[in-house]
């Protein structure tokens, strides 16, 4: 097994290994003392592992309350997470006791949101399904809901006290969930790790899992130690984001996030070689590793549409948006751009 302590306002073990999901009741023992759990997953986690993480909490001396709802991000709204929080209260959890989140990033989000605003804050714990949630929203402490504006709009910050990453559970997703995941892992390697984006280049994740989600999260771990609340460095893991969720937004969500990262990924690529910022041009390198995982590279939006949803992004001060851009592979820089240029930045053309 690995471990990964991540310091920031609360410090925690990420737990990386096989089999770990068996036994979560024991390895969240040795980081919350046992009492009341709130065990949160969706409809379709639930039958694969909602039954085997209830045992484990049980066994090993939780009281566990089982709350689920339906899968997707259409279930990320004020209208789930009040049905969380009233169903929390109404098994009267109090403040010693904890949430365990179970499932990918929307589960995560949520539970930790409501974690972060019951009783005005209680612990919780991430036990990630997906490997998207595994190599990034599980850990960081982010957490929130959609509004109609934009997705994730609003949130709260809230570590979690422990992160549980199960590479059994991971190696049994379907090829869609492994290529949300990748999207995230390549985003990753054009951040801060040429060697990561080559093994993802040449589709070499799956037999490199444990080592994969170890760097990822490692990388993950510097960042928020130096800004936990997104006001500086850590605004560059938003590489391929602001496009991409104004992607996923217009879609309906219909479009995944991993292939909404996809997207976003390569209309900043192009947009960076052509305005020339960027030292070497990425776009082929990065449609290469996208495409080994059977993500997309462009989108039927027009750069206007991208633009009227993306000016609600989190990352908008005032007149600009800050944008991640890839200088080469292992290094981008923050850019404030004008809120009338973003467009420009969403062409499609190579």
């Amino acid at each position: 097994m690995r471990r990964v302590t991540v310091t920031a306002s609360r410090t925690y073990d990420i737990l990386i290994g096989r089999g770990l999901i068996n036994d979560a009741g024991k390895w969240i023992a040795q980081a919350v003392k046992p009492c009341q759990a709130a065990l949160i997953t969706d409809d379709i986690v639930d039958g694969l592992y909602g039954g085997t993480v209830e045992r484990s909490l049980k066994e090993n001396g939780f009281g566990v309350h089982k709350f689920v709802f339906p899968n997707g991000e259409q279930s990320k709204t004020w209208q789930v997470l009040g049905e969380m929080l009233e169903f929390m209260a109404g098994e009267q959890l109090t403040r010693g006791d904890i949430v365990v989140a179970l499932g990918g990033g929307v589960t995560g989000d949520m539970a930790g949101f409501a974690a972060a605003v019951y009783a005005r804050g209680i612990r919780f714990v991430q036990i990630p399904t997906t490997l998207l949630a595994a190599v990034d929203s599980s850990v960081g402490g982010k957490t929130a809901v959609d509004l109609k504006a934009a997705k994730n709009m609003a949130g709260a910050f809230c570590q979690p006290s422990q992160v549980l990453i199960d590479c059994d559970v991971l190696e049994k997703l379907p090829d869609e969930l492994v290529g949300d995941g990748a999207a995230e892992i390549i985003k990753y390697g054009v951040l801060a790790d040429r060697d990561l984006f080559e093994t993802m280049r040449r589709g070499r994740l799956m037999e490199n899992l444990e080592d994969i989600v170890e760097k990822c999260v490692t990388i993950k771990r510097d960042v928020v130690a130096e800004d936990e609340f997104d006001n500086g460095a850590r605004q560059c893991l938003n590489l391929g984001h602001t496009l991409g969720h104004a992607v996923e937004k217009n879609s309906n969500f219909t479009l995944t996030h991993g292939k909404g990262v996809s997207v976003g990924m390569m209309l900043i690529a192009r947009a960076a070689w052509k305005k020339g910022y960027s030292e070497e041009n990425l776009v082929p390198a990065i449609e290469e590793a996208v495409r080994a995982y059977g993500l997309p590279t462009k989108t039927d939006y027009s750069p206007e549409e991208l633009a009227r949803v993306a000016l609600v992004d989190k990352k908008r001060r005032g007149g600009e948006i800050t944008l991640v851009v890839p200088k080469r592979i292992g290094k981008c820089d923050l850019i404030k751009v004008p809120v009338g240029e973003l467009a420009g930045w969403a062409a499609q053309e190579d």
